[in-house]
């Protein structure tokens, strides 16, 4: 047992304070949160778009039959439910008494406080808590009060917590189980980082947490209550001087990226192989999630086109003014786009190459993508079933009218389509593979040497040795 590693009370039991990440679609399931548990550490159910089964035990597909968006949104809500549900009893059942199960929701997912309500009110009993990032969750601690289960915000900063705090957090402080730190430099999936931060200038985790300690001792909390270090940890004897330490409190960590790698792991056998072939600076910090987000995922062939995509692109005009003296001639079909000399010999070239479409986007630029990249793009954009509250990528929103308001930015992609095609058994290179900054690790770390896959049972008790 590494020093000063010892068990915390949590959900009415001792339980130890690893944490296994939530990592929806259908990738931090009943298998991995349950043996995590079982292990005597918090699994994480994964409440986005969770897989259901059918009587023979085979998943069911989400396929949307309706034909409006806002109809395929209450399918994808019925879809949600009933799979985050279904995870969470087998989950449960696995655990076997032991350790605790939580659920993850990212609260800019779509019908997110629906869907939170209707797995909280069919799962009694079962859940000890629920973790809840991706924009500030403020209704997060109402609805946990209400179904007496614990709540444990995932932030970023100190300035989020505060607000969270003083805005609702406080009235229902008694359900506040923990609060996840997660670095927005080394965490994978989605990250919290500001206007204010540099991507490409990471910031030591140490001085957030210890500010993010002071402004919860300015609310009364006490130091019982865990910071969870998320993003960037492998191994507990690289946190050696944060345990026992009073300038943090009590500390807990979570896991995300290594769960990925375990026998009880649901994802792919080729994603796994996958995982233990990565080198540092594989894992791209990038913006081109449709929420907006920056996120954290490996630099395959599906993110280097979308890379390509944004460099093929140019500023336009509705009207000949300052350098845009140029009418483009090429990409477009009897519409006005003034453009400077220098983009039209380049919008020229991306022609010649095969680009032949120009598609507007909502900066006033226009992007050049082939014909089979048009089609795609446009019919993910109609195919919309609103996974999110706000899509960049259709422009749909859970508000009234069901629009952004701003034009769909061709730029992105559909995240629901390729997060559930690769988790699925979809083409690992053609799809988002999320992953956490540390992923380069398999491919150096010992333990996993010859290919070894470890048991959940295995990589728990492996980490309780600090390696």
């Amino acid at each position: 047992m590494f020093k000063g590693v010892r068990p915390i009370v949590y959900g009415g039991r001792e339980v130890w304070p690893l944490i296994e990440g939530g990592k929806g679609v259908a990738v931090s399931n009943h298998l991995s949160s349950g043996a995590w548990a079982a292990a005597g550490g918090i699994g994480t159910v994964s409440a986005v778009n969770a897989d259901s089964y059918d009587p023979e035990g085979k998943i069911i597909p989400q396929v949307y039959h309706a034909l409006t968006r806002r109809e395929r949104h209450e399918e994808l809500i019925d879809y949600a439910i009933e799979g985050a549900v279904e995870q969470v009893r087998r989950a449960y059942d696995i655990a076997g008494g032991k350790g605790a199960i939580n659920i993850n929701v990212l609260w800019e997912m779509g019908g997110a406080q629906r869907i939170l309500e209707g797995v909280l009110e069919r799962t009694k009993g079962m859940i000890a808590g629920v973790t809840c990032g991706a924009g500030m969750p403020y209704r997060l601690s109402e609805i946990a009060a209400a179904h007496q289960v614990s709540y444990l915000p995932i932030i970023s900063s100190a300035r989020a917590f505060r607000a969270l705090w003083k805005r609702a957090y406080s009235k229902a402080s008694e359900w506040l189980a923990a609060v996840v730190y997660e670095d927005p430099w080394l965490a994978g999936g989605h990250n919290g980082l500001s206007n204010a931060e540099d991507p490409l200038k990471p910031q030591d985790p140490y001085p957030r947490v210890k500010a993010l300690r002071e402004t919860m001792r300015e609310g009364g909390i006490s130091d019982d209550v865990p910071i969870v270090m998320a993003g960037g940890v492998w191994a507990l004897r690289e946190w050696d001087n944060w345990i026992d330490n009073p300038e943090l409190g009590t500390i807990a960590f979570q896991f995300g990226t290594r769960p990925l790698l375990t026998r009880e792991s649901p994802i792919p056998e080729d994603w796994k192989s996958r995982l233990m072939t990565l080198q540092e600076g594989d894992v791209l910090l990038h913006r081109f999630s449709p929420t907006g987000f920056y996120s954290s995922a490996v630099r395959n062939p599906f993110l280097r086109n979308l890379e390509a995509r944004s460099e093929r692109q140019i500023a336009f005009s509705g009207e000949a003014a300052g350098d845009h003296q140029y009418q483009l001639d090429v990409g477009v079909k009897g519409k006005s786009f003034w453009v400077t000399r220098g983009d039209l010999l380049r919008a020229r070239e991306w022609h010649g190459l095969g680009f032949v479409n120009a598609l507007k986007t909502p900066d006033n630029t226009l992007v050049f993508v082939t014909p089979e990249e048009m089609k795609i793009v446009r019919k993910d954009q109609a195919d919309c079933m609103g996974c999110l509250s706000q899509c960049g990528f259709s422009s749909w929103a859970d508000a009234e009218g069901n629009s952004t308001g701003r034009l769909a930015d061709p730029r992105s992609f559909c995240i629901q389509k390729t997060l559930q095609d690769i988790a699925h058994g979809g083409p690992i290179e053609e799809n988002l593979m999320f992953a956490g900054h540390s992923a380069f690790r398999f491919r150096q770390d010992p333990f996993y040497s010859n290919g070894f896959v470890p048991t959940v049972k295995q990589l728990v008790d492996r980490i309780l040795t600090g390696d």
